[in-house]
């Protein structure tokens, strides 16, 4: 019966996929460095991206309508919050390794990441960095499945 269901299931194309999860990466990275750092999400010790939490700071009523017509500042900020729920739907280690080796100040060498969470080069190379990419391509909804032409020819 599994052997059925796979059949059912198109087949992702793990280098299309992983080269459009690099691409978003890419752009939350690019956007964090455009939006002014009290509206970023911020990382917690249980290496979860937590959003900005409202102050009390009052705006003038001028300034609320400048800013609420910056339009490409809000898509933006819609694009980090969409980016952010996602890692945050990451199981709990995987989560880790992703804000370890990807969002931190400094982004890490994959042995460091392998080493923090104490597992073999092998595991995290040959399964636990390729789920992270197919987990986040699914969250974030840029998966690419195999044409059945290409696979024929």
């Amino acid at each position: 019966m599994g052997k059925q269901l796979s059949l059912l299931l198109p087949e992702i194309d793990r280098e299309a996929t992983q080269l459009n999860v690099e691409k978003e990466i890419a752009k939350y990275r690019v956007y964090c460095f455009s939006i002014p750092e009290e509206r970023l999400p911020k990382v917690t010790a249980s290496y979860s991206l937590v959003p900005p939490s409202n102050t009390n700071e009052f705006h003038s009523s001028t300034e609320e309508i400048a800013i609420d017509r910056v339009d490409d500042q809000r898509r933006k900020e819609k694009f980090i919050e969409y980016f952010r729920r996602a890692v945050n739907r990451l199981p709990p280690k995987e989560r880790q390794a992703f804000i370890l080796k990807y969002l931190g100040e400094e982004e890490l060498f994959d042995y460091e990441v392998y080493n923090e969470l104490g597992m073999s080069e092998t595991y995290y190379h040959k399964t636990f960095k390729p789920r992270i990419f197919y987990n986040l391509a699914f969250a974030l909804r840029v998966e690419v499945y195999k044409d059945k032409k290409e696979e024929t020819v």
